[in-house]
């Protein structure tokens, strides 16, 4: 599935989600959204766990 048709997808499920369950349901769907593309980045190989550690640590800390 290429990335135009994921994002697509995405934004329909955000946009019912907001329309149908409000603000929390939204904020819901993005962090669960979010979660599921870093674990399949994982699990395709395309993102390794040292790189999520230097996502989460401070600038002063990386070098």
């Amino acid at each position: 599935m290429n990335l135009a048709l994921v994002g697509l997808v995405a934004g329909m499920a955000l946009g019912f989600a907001g329309y149908f369950g409000g603000f929390a349901a939204f904020l819901l769907v993005a962090a669960l959204g979010a979660v599921g593309f870093v674990v399949g980045r994982l699990l395709e190989g395309d993102l390794d766990l040292g790189d999520l550690g230097d996502l989460l640590r401070s600038r002063d800390r990386r070098r």
